[in-house]
């Protein structure tokens, strides 16, 4: 698995950001000790800075570029190159934005966290369940391609489950949770952006995986398509529809 590059995650780095933002405001605790899961290069650890100014905060990734990034970028803030399973301590608020989608297995993944957490402690999760998303449909329907010869290979994963099923796990660990989606709405000065989006993100394991030529021709393929899906504005700009879930307890 290679690395991820926090430069092209970056390149849309005020929507990224958008939900940790819209999510910290949620958590009607205080936290004195706070772990950002998934931290990236350090937008969201930065965000809860912001807004828990008092709390010893630290955030972990398990991407030394992303870590390295977020170092440069918040030199006052910490940053551990860590992953989620093997966080260690208990803590008043485990955030994260983005990230457990890469991790499988939430049914023992969230109980597990649950446990990490002191008495009265917050969970705070936002994870992107776009599966309806038509970009997000055209995306699985070239990758089932015979001719990328993706079936078989094994890549890192991003799944989610549905609401329903969240719900469950919850309602098995937690007294007390809540539950909602917001839809953003993003702008896209083009069909290419539009691809960029995902390609730091959702298509980066199949762009790794496929390399340079074939990766391009792969990218250039749900580009030319996405343009039957994604028609210009008024303006000459698309519009991409976003949905983030998300579940403090």
């Amino acid at each position: 698995m290679s690395d991820w590059i926090s430069t092209q995650y970056l390149n849309f780095k005020n929507e990224r950001t958008q939900p940790a933002i819209d999510l910290a405001m949620r958590i009607r605790n205080n936290p004195r000790t706070v772990v950002d899961i998934g931290c990236g290069p350090g937008n969201s650890t930065k965000v809860l800075q912001e807004v828990f100014f008092n709390a010893d905060i630290i955030g972990i990734d398990n991407s030394p570029n992303m870590i390295a990034k977020a170092k440069a970028e918040n030199p006052n803030i910490k940053f551990r190159l860590c992953n989620a399973l093997s966080l260690e301590g208990k803590y008043d608020l485990l955030f994260s934005n983005a990230c457990l989608q890469w991790i499988p297995s939430h049914d023992t993944l969230i109980p597990l966290l649950m446990d990490k957490l002191n008495d009265n402690g917050v969970l705070a999760v936002q994870v992107p369940i776009n599966g309806d998303e038509p970009l997000f449909r055209l995306i699985r329907e070239v990758v089932s391609q015979p001719k990328w010869e993706l079936s078989d290979a094994q890549l890192q994963p991003n799944e989610t489950l549905t609401p329903s099923e969240y719900y469950n796990i919850l309602s098995n660990c937690s007294s007390s949770f809540d539950m909602w989606e917001v839809k953003y709405y993003h702008t896209m000065p083009n069909h290419q952006e539009l691809i960029n989006w995902v390609k730091g993100t959702r298509l980066r394991p199949y762009l790794d995986y496929l390399g340079t030529e074939k990766g391009a021709s792969f990218e250039t393929e749900i580009v030319e398509r996405s343009k039957e899906l994604y028609p210009l504005m008024n303006n000459g700009k698309i519009v991409l529809g976003f949905v983030d879930f998300s579940l403090p307890q």
